[in-house]
């Protein structure tokens, strides 16, 4: 494995961040949504973005994991916030990268079982290509090839998480999956 090129710089992320957040605080009053981060890979995105609001808005988060460790294990829910942080709420599901979709399928159903009034997604990279789950999401910071990107909170194996700007990991592709 090695580290390839820069796939979208600092400056573009901050620049996509920005626009989000407009589009967001348009669309919703930010003081009746809840901004729910989506595993590990999500928050700097997370971060960055809830402060680009001009006004506070209530942030969570969510621990989720594949049963076994591979791209074709199960995704599970292990920690949800309280009923009450939801239900009734918009919810804006916040991820790093939208891949096969499963992750914001289980967790959108899981968060429509606990009563939120809406759930929509807001990602900072949508990869379409690999979609297996009927997943939309409304907020999308950039379209991205299928290569296995790293950095702005995405790792591998626990690596390349804290790089600032989001590059193309290089190796073989069962290496990588």
């Amino acid at each position: 494995m090695q580290l390839g090129g820069v796939l979208i710089s600092e400056s573009q992320i901050a620049d996509a961040v920005g626009k989000l957040a407009d589009r967001v605080s348009r669309d919703y009053d930010l003081s009746k949504v809840v901004l729910v981060g989506a595993m590990d890979g999500a928050v700097c995105f997370l971060s960055d973005l809830m402060r680009a609001f001009a006004q506070p808005v209530d942030v969570t988060t969510v621990r989720m994991r594949r049963y076994d460790g591979t791209e074709g294990g199960e995704v599970t829910v292990s920690w949800l916030p309280l009923r009450d942080r939801i239900e009734g709420r918009e919810v804006l599901i916040v991820e790093g990268i939208v891949d096969t979709g499963e992750t914001c399928a289980v967790l959108s159903d899981r968060l429509s079982e606990l009563g939120a009034a809406s759930v929509d997604v807001c990602a900072l990279l949508d990869k379409p290509s690999r979609r297996t789950h009927d997943v939309k999401a409304s907020y999308i910071g950039f379209e991205v090839p299928d290569v296995f990107v790293v950095g702005y909170g995405m790792d591998y194996n626990g690596a390349y998480r804290s790089l600032r700007d989001v590059c193309v990991l290089e190796g073989g592709e069962s290496e990588l999956n």
